[in-house]
């Protein structure tokens, strides 16, 4: 088992304290029409990351993939200048983000393509991504071109050992995901179900949870969608129920009003403002540490293909 970085392969045990769900150089402007989404100044970015490395934060899973504004050189630059581990991503986002050239694709050429990446490295750099990811639903429906994204996307982690981290619009479509993930064969501890914090029916995550999938809790510090009190209370009924080995957490950046800089809750809101929260409402440090430390570790190493060990 291993986690792949830009900068290389890494030992889980030195991935050390990981938000789930991030984007450090992404541009959503094509779609958005908005250019408060293209988040593609590194000065800036590196700066927003020195609080979260004099937190404690030392990786960060980048789900920027293709049709993003992805750039895995960029990527490099930036964890060798923040000293933070990196871990990169192949794949699509969702409708109507896919590039022009894919949108006619079918499942056998996204697989085919994403194989290549991770096998060969992305756009002839030499970097591999760690994960596929993030790959999405749109509200309460997959639009055609999802349906053909997902399932390549399961053949490529079928085929490759890496976990598969997924985009739910909204919260919505968990359920679905899952039954998509069972149906075709893929061990769901190899799958990260995303932005659940923002699904406000408990009972449904818990049944994600008892699927055996891990739960990203992603978009912390985002108050306009949901109030980080809300999410401590939703996280704080799994820990209940015994999940404490299925969470992730993260805050999912997108736009330079994010940063703290600009104003926003910045990639540091995580350590800064929720953790303390939960330790505020007695949650052990063991269990934070498994949060933030042991189920990264084990939700974004890499198996080999056929391996069903944890």
């Amino acid at each position: 088992m291993y986690i792949q970085t830009v900068l290389g392969e890494i030992k889980p045990e030195e991935l050390g304290v990981c938000a789930c769900h991030e984007h450090l150089y992404v541009d959503l402007s094509r779609i958005k029409k908005n250019e408060d989404t293209c988040l593609q100044d590194t000065k800036l970015v590196l700066d927003d990351l020195k609080s979260f490395y004099s937190y404690g934060g030392r990786a960060i899973v980048e789900v920027t993939n293709d049709g993003m504004g992805r750039d895995v050189s960029k990527l490099a630059e930036i964890s060798k200048a923040a000293n933070i581990h990196i871990i990169a991503s192949t794949g699509c986002y969702k409708d109507p983000f896919i590039p022009e050239e894919k949108l006619q694709w079918k499942r056998d050429q996204f697989a085919d393509w994403m194989i290549r990446e991770i096998q060969y490295g992305i756009e002839n750099t030499g970097i591999k991504p760690g994960v596929i990811g993030e790959i999405g639903s749109s509200l309460n429906e997959f639009k055609p071109i999802e349906i053909e994204l997902f399932h390549g996307a399961i053949v490529a982690a079928v085929a490759t050992g890496l976990p598969l981290s997924t985009h739910t619009t909204l919260g919505t479509c968990a359920l679905e995901q899952i039954e998509l993930f069972t149906r075709e064969g893929i061990p769901l501890d190899q799958i990260i179900i995303g932005h659940q914090d923002l699904n406000e029916h408990d009972d449904v995550v818990l049944e994600v949870l008892k699927a055996g999938a891990y739960v990203a809790m992603d978009t912390i510090g985002k108050e306009n969608y949901r109030s980080d009190k809300a999410r401590l209370e939703s996280l704080l009924k799994f820990i209940d129920h015994g999940f404490e080995n299925q969470l992730l957490l993260s805050t999912d950046l997108t736009r330079k009003s994010h940063l703290r800089a600009r104003g926003g809750q910045g990639y540091d809101v995580v350590l800064r403002s929720f953790v303390p929260s939960l330790q505020s409402r007695g949650i052990a440090d063991e269990i934070i540490n498994k949060l933030l430390v042991t189920n990264p570790q084990q939700a974004f190493s890499i198996r080999k293909a056929g391996d069903t060990s944890v």
